[in-house]
């Protein structure tokens, strides 16, 4: 039991600590972004790097299992690479760099939202109101939504417990900047809830999700550095040291892309689109935390308000999910019955009955009839809906 406890465990354990290695790309990127490198070429630099950390793995233990590149397949990645690394990615750093890690995060946080609603127009995911489980899922998709907008537009008194130094005047970014930030990073959200329903409807075709994830990010470098050479008109704005700009593009390609994308990607053929974003409100509750301590950035009550908002919503999405799969268990158990049941009732039962001949009767003769009435038994209970016909059976 314990055995099995620790197995159902491990999802959501990943998916937890994946939100902190998302925190860290995000107090990274913002730390480069401000000191005035290109957000372009660091998701250049990130998908370069996540394509060279995946592409031997991918190599290696996938090579028997790869499916057929097609025409159709091809296009996918193109269509993932642009949706991901490209669109996402550049409007979630303008966003970034416009405002702070806390409100991007909380932002984005609307993606739960929109890919519920895409998973359910595209049936992958099934809306039946009258069951408590799809009530629960909806009402922590509101819920989730309202903790963002209170993170987002109510800030409150300011709370400062350990920082005597920290005050109300910690840049804060202009209003117009928000609103900017805000629009970039709802359009940079539509575009990576629509590449997990693309991603898991592309895993049903080719099921190699390593090397899936390699390609994309394979494609989407050769698409940001296509992008940056003409956004940027310099090349040497390729150009980087053994700096900080380095490790965060490094530590972005490595740990939100490779990593990020495998894990998601496996997790999303397990659990569905709705459980991997699920988690993504964790990220303003640890972006927050690491923020006040790491940069010195203040927490507002309305902040707080919202994170409890948030992590409330969470809760309750996860245990709709939760609800869903016990109840395809318990589906599949009961399938299996009836299958069972069906089919020996259109073979009459005579299918499973062991035969029994004459001469291969025991000399024992009470053993052979004990047999016997062990065989009429099983009949009778998987004949059950042939009583009116008692001859065939």
């Amino acid at each position: 039991m314990g055995l099995r406890m620790s197995e159902s465990a491990k999802p959501y354990f990943t998916m937890v600590c994946l939100q902190f290695g998302y925190a860290g790309m995000n107090l990274l990127s913002k730390a480069v972004l401000d000191r005035g490198m290109s957000h372009y070429v660091l998701v250049s630099y990130r998908n370069a790097f996540a394509t060279a950390a995946m592409a031997p793995f991918a190599f290696l233990s996938e090579r028997k299992v790869r499916s057929k590149m097609t025409f159709s397949i091809f296009m996918h990645i193109f269509v993932l690479a642009l949706l991901g690394p490209v669109i996402d990615q550049n409007l979630y750093y303008i966003g970034l760099k416009l405002t702070s890690p806390t409100f991007s995060s909380a932002v984005s946080n609307i993606m739960p939202a929109i890919i519920f609603i895409l998973a359910t127009l595209f049936r992958m995911e099934k809306v039946e109101m009258r069951k408590v489980r799809c009530q629960v899922k909806v009402v922590g998709t509101l819920v989730t939504v309202v903790g963002s907008i209170l993170v987002i537009l109510y800030k409150g008194p300011f709370i400062n417990f350990f920082r005597s130094h920290l005050t109300t005047t910690t840049s804060s970014p202009l209003a117009g900047d928000y609103l900017k930030a805000t629009i970039f990073l709802l359009v940079a959200s539509l575009s990576w809830a629509s590449f997990f329903i693309l991603q898991a409807s592309t895993l049903k075709k080719y099921s190699a999700h390593l090397s899936l994830s390699t390609m994309v990010c394979f494609m989407g470098t050769l698409q940001s550095l296509a992008l940056t050479f003409v956004m940027e008109h310099d090349t040497s704005a390729l150009s980087i040291g053994f700096d900080m700009n380095l490790l965060a593009s490094a530590y972005a390609g490595i740990m939100s892309s490779s990593i990020a994308y495998y894990v998601q990607g496996l997790m999303m053929q397990r659990k569905g689109p709705i459980f991997v974003t699920a988690f993504n409100p964790l990220i303003v509750v640890i972006v927050s935390i690491m923020s006040f301590f790491v940069l010195g950035q203040g927490i507002y009550l309305g902040g707080v308000i919202g994170v409890v908002v948030l992590t409330t919503g969470v809760y309750a999405v996860l245990w709709g999910k939760h609800l869903d799969d016990v109840g395809e268990v318990l589906y599949r158990e009961d399938n299996i019955v009836v299958e069972a049941i069906e089919c020996c009732s259109g073979n009459n039962g005579l299918s499973i009955m062991p035969k029994i001949d004459e001469g291969d009767e025991d000399v024992e003769t009470g053993k052979s009839q004990a047999a016997a009435k062990e065989s009429s038994l099983v009949v009778v209970v998987f004949c059950s809906e042939n009583v009116n016909n008692d001859s065939q059976c």
